[in-house]
Order: C-alpha cells, then sequence, then structure tokens
C-alpha cells in the first residue's frame, strides 16, 4: 500500500537542520529514510514553506541565516521542479480560504488536545490539516499522514479499510 505524507513545519525545521530547531534532526532523518524506502509520497503543505521560512529568518546572525535560506530555497525550488524528494502541496483558491475563516474562530477558540489546554488550531495547522482532509478524498486506497512531532497534527493518520 502507497503512503502520502504530509511534511509539519516541526519535521521540515529537522530535515533542513535549521540551527535551533533541529533537535530531532538524527531521528527524523532516519524516518525520512525509511519512509523513502517504503517509497512514501511527501507533500510540502503551503503553511510548512512560510513557516519554515519564517523560522528561518528569525534564527541566529546574518550570515547564519543566509546560509539556512540558501538550502531552503534550494530544497524548495527543487520541490517544485520535482528535483526533490517531496512536492509541494496545492495552494489553496480564494474560495476555499474564506471557507477556513468560517471555521477558524471555532478552531481557534477550542483546546488544540487534552495537553495543550492553553492554545487552539492555529490558521497555519488548519490550512495542513484541510489538505489533509484533500488527500484523503483524493487517495481513499492509500495511507495519508501529517508527519509531525506535534502530538495534535501527527493524530492526523487514515489507513484504508482491507477488502
Amino acid at each position: 500500500m502507497s503512503a502520502v505524507c504530509l511534511i509539519d513545519t516541526s519535521v521540515f525545521l529537522n530535515l533542513l537542520n535549521v540551527p535551533g530547531c533541529n533537535q530531532d534532526a538524527a531521528g527524523v532523518g532516519a524516518d525520512f529514510v525509511e519512509y523513502v524506502g517504503n517509497d512514501c509520497t511527501f507533500i510540502l503543505p503551503m503553511a510548512t514553506i512560510l513557516e519554515t521560512g519564517n523560522h528561518i529568518a528569525q534564527n541566529g546572525n546574518g550570515g547564519l541565516r543566509r546560509k539556512t535560506a540558501q538550502r531552503f530555497c534550494a530544497e524548495i525550488r527543487g520541490a517544485f521542479t520535482g528535483e526533490a524528494p517531496y512536492r509541494p502541496g496545492e495552494f489553496p483558491n480564494t474560495q476555499e480560504i474564506l471557507g477556513w475563516l468560517d471555521e477558524f474562530p471555532n478552531k481557534a477558540g477550542h483546546n488544540k488536545s487534552p495537553t495543550r489546554t492553553g492554545e487552539g488550531t492555529s490558521f497555519g495547522d488548519l490550512s495542513i490539516i484541510k489538505e489533509y482532509e484533500k488527500c484523503v478524498a483524493r487517495f481513499p486506497m492509500s495511507e495519508v499522514f501529517i508527519w509531525s512531532l506535534d502530538e495534535d497534527l501527527a493524530t492526523f493518520h487514515y489507513v484504508p479499510a482491507r477488502r
């Protein structure tokens, strides 16, 4: 069975080895090799791309930020050109975003998880969840999951029923 893996910011920061955000780089790297070996299809959601760029720009001295940004740009460019092991997700259209805006106040107002009671679902996480839902609908015969180090996003894991 093939699998579709949406890469969350927490994982992509470790894959890129972003200084100060790479505490789990060894484990993430090992998991990545395993997923590649299992022919996983990797998707970088829009929010992951934007949030990772934000973390890089707010991290370290100018020279370090520049070197990290260059690695980031090479990887994102590769995702768009097919040279990287992952591809960009679908960027949403206006109607989709308007629908998310209708949901966002409730998502932000409810606890993110039983252990994270001081925060709700961010707009970026909501966009990743929506992309996950689209992938489940588009690939109903495939396993689909969000690869995240955040326990709330990691719970999004669809496995098709066996026949």
